[in-house]
């Protein structure tokens, strides 16, 4: 018996023998199991005391789980007997303790509490009691690290990522009154407003889907142009501003989409300043041209031209400079070497920041609820099919389906174009060589590119970090400080400092929930990566879909969906702060994934093979090889997943408690009341808390070193 398997199953003991087995009202640190006394009452006993001492006869398999595979490991079986066994004892386990769970409601008894702590680390022994003994019978070539993590990912993914979908999904074919129907779920899907083509041939407009789809295509494309734009001219060029660029590429992300919308809408709304400055200058009287296609799709290419920015850098820095120097030795010029030899080894990045651009167009929801106007989509119609007057949860999961169905389309289009070929560069040859120089007029044509861009972007947020100073933001703009001392006022008295501004707890709660969540998102999605690029397991493809699927469905359904999964026992999950982690980290892993995908596409797997030669098993190689190399993706995924857990809007709304208020549903509340100016000072507080926060973590984090530099002094 391997250490790891006896450590396994000593914490199973524990958790069985310890912790409380049923979910704590006051939530397992609120400490009331302990305060109670041990073994306490029935609400807040172990699995041991529920069967002794409260009758619960139903959890003693369980208790025999630990006890049998110990004794298992002093027998003398072979390795594939023994494994066969662990197998069969974990998966039974794992079959009792669902079992178990689902009684109450298989012979309509009353309803048992949630399940705790306790539950919940048995659950996971189990799993790896399970993984090892599959590990014995030969799965992964009898790596128990690999199949441990293989086993843990396809348990939490099917748990917090396909059963809430699929239990909102299955709204689509429900009657009004109760059962399903195939013919009822069909004709939502084929709906004449989903699908119409009236724009082609009239003036009406074109169905739902049709809106979102081409939105989908022309923010993807614009923003993969933008974001290779911006990460050739950090570089492959001397512009001057690198450093400031890389901060200003930060900002769109670390905003709440509708903050962007009403900064465009205060310049180029019918009483913009830009549009009130043309109108004067021409005569024209102002339109309403902000707000439909464009009016979204300009404010889509500034909130996610930055995630391609962020995908592309760890890609193009990764081009080995050697094939480069190769191409321009062999008389190549430099246009010649940059179309014909480093874009090809950027396809994965540039085929990954399209797919999450299109994506994240398709799930957006704070954009088009700001500037749609009459161009609907489909996340718009989801939103008012649930809370408008509707209230048709049936149409509302049609259409998800149908955002799903666009999903998985781009994502075999994706998998198409990349292809088979191999695109590694880094390899465990030493590589001391420049990166070469753009043409001279590509370079001109970009940094021309960058700074228009940038220059615009600066200006929104010169519009959104004064007009938190203004009386009242487009009418009096006189000079105040009202709305920050309302917002984060400041008192100090007698036993100290007190926080009396009406936004510090959901900003606390904010950069708490956030900070946990964050590094939970990278680290999975990472080692997600490392899964899909360098081991081989049946089912990989549906894994990887399976990772893709939270981040196709809308906030707003993915919120909806959460509630309805674990709202009630077995997993009671709402009103907790936990509900909040889990859905930022699995509605934000596959950014972490599919940059870690490309940033893992580009390493050798003779990295992976020498360090095996000398002796590392795969955790150690994992650990001490890959990691070092993926710090961009890395960076990346925490910067990504910690800014967004932040400025989520549309899942947050129906998951936020009165205990954890999140600071974007907090600052949607004062929008809906009319408290515009407290609403901008909050948003433009929470930008420099998060380019702080941003700034750290780029620090803490450093950067991959490939080669060596040379330092002429001069």
């Amino acid at each position: 018996m391997s250490k790891s398997l006896r450590g396994w199953l000593l914490l199973a003991l524990c958790s069985l023998l310890l912790l409380p087995w049923y979910q704590q009202e006051a939530g397992f640190f609120g400490g009331e199991w302990l305060a109670d006394g041990w073994p306490g009452s029935q609400a807040t006993a172990s699995a041991l005391w529920q069967v002794f001492s409260f009758q619960h006869r139903e959890l003693l398999p369980l208790l025999l789980m630990p006890v049998a595979a110990m004794l298992l490991g002093v027998a003398r079986l072979t390795r594939h007997q023994f494994g066969a066994a662990l197998v069969a004892i974990g998966l039974a386990s794992l079959a009792w303790l669902g079992f178990e769970s689902a009684l109450p409601a298989v012979f309509g008894l009353a309803a048992a509490p949630g399940l705790g702590w306790g539950a919940l680390v048995f659950s996971a022994c189990a799993l790896m009691v399970l993984s090892t003994g599959a590990a014995l019978l030969g799965a992964c070539r009898g790596d128990v690290f690999v199949c441990g993590v293989i086993a843990a990912l396809v348990a939490l993914i099917g748990l917090f990522v396909m059963f809430p979908v699929l239990r909102v999904l299955a709204n689509a074919f429900a009657l009004e009154t109760s059962g399903y129907s195939l013919t009822t779920g069909l004709s939502r899907l084929v709906d004449g407003r989903i699908w119409s083509m009236g724009c082609v041939g009239g003036n009406r407009g074109c169905g739902v889907a049709w809106n979102t789809l081409f939105l989908a295509l022309a923010s993807a494309t614009g923003t993969t142009l933008l974001g290779l734009a911006f990460a050739l001219v950090v570089t492959r060029t001397g512009f001057r501003f690198k450093r400031s660029l890389r901060a200003l590429t930060v900002l769109p992300i670390i905003t709440p989409p509708f903050v962007i919308g009403m900064a465009l809408i205060l310049l180029f709304g019918r009483n913009g300043a830009v549009t009130a400055w043309f109108s004067e200058l021409t005569g024209v009287a102002p339109g309403r041209g902000l707000y439909g296609f464009y009016g979204v799709w300009l404010a889509q290419l500034l909130s996610f031209t930055p995630i391609a920015f962020m995908v592309l850098i760890g890609v193009v820095e990764g081009v080995s400079p050697s094939v480069e120097e190769a191409s321009q030795t062999m008389g190549g010029s430099r246009w010649q070497t940059f179309w014909r030899v480093s874009l090809p080894l950027m396809r994965p990045g540039l085929a990954n920041a399209f797919l999450v651009g299109f994506i994240e167009s398709l799930a957006d929801f704070g954009n088009p609820m700001v500037l749609g106007g009459s161009y609907s989509v489909l996340s718009t119609d989801i939103y008012f099919a649930i809370v408008g007057a509707q209230n048709d949860a049936g149409r509302a999961a049609g259409l998800g389906m149908i955002l799903l169905a666009f999903a998985v389309t781009a994502f075999i289009a994706q998998r198409r174009w990349v292809g088979t070929k191999s695109y590694t560069t880094v390899t465990g040859k030493a590589d001391n060589g420049q990166h070469a120089g753009l043409d001279w007029r590509l370079s001109w044509l970009l940094g021309a590119v960058v700074v228009i861009w940038s220059s615009f972007t600066l200006v929104l947020y010169g519009m959104i970090l004064t007009g938190g100073f203004m009386n009242q933001w487009g009418r009096d703009n006189s000079f105040t400080l009202r709305h920050y001392a309302d917002a984060f006022g400041i008192e100090a008295g007698e036993r100290g400092l007190r926080w009396v501004g009406t936004a510090w707890d959901s900003l606390f709660t904010s950069l708490m929930i956030a900070g946990i969540s964050a590094p939970i998102t990278a680290a999975l999605g990472l080692v997600a990566a490392w899964l899909l690029v360098r081991q081989r397991f049946a089912g990989k493809s549906a894994f990887e879909f399976a990772t893709m699927l939270s981040f196709a469905i809308p906030g707003t359904v993915i919120g909806i969906s959460y509630i309805l999964a674990f709202n009630t026992p077995p997993i009671e999950l709402t009103g907790t702060a936990a509900i909040l982690v889990l859905c930022f980290v699995f509605r934000n892993m596959p950014v972490g994934l599919r940059g870690g995908i490309a940033a893992m596409s580009q390493l050798d797997r003779s990295l992976d093979e020498a360090s095996t030669m000398l002796g590392a098993n795969s955790f150690t190689t994992a650990r001490r090889v890959i990691l070092p190399l993926m710090r961009p993706a890395l960076s990346t995924a925490l910067v990504y997943s910690f800014v967004r857990s932040i400025t989520s809007v549309s899942a947050v709304v129906f998951l936020v408690s009165a205990k954890y208020n999140m600071a974007t549903a907090y600052i949607v509340g004062l929008v809906e009341n009319g408290q515009y100016g407290i609403a901008i000072a909050y948003a433009s507080v929470l930008i420099v808390v998060m380019l702080l926060c941003v700034l750290l973590a780029q620090r803490l984090v450093g950067q991959r070193k490939l080669r060596r530099v040379d330092r002429v002094q001069g």
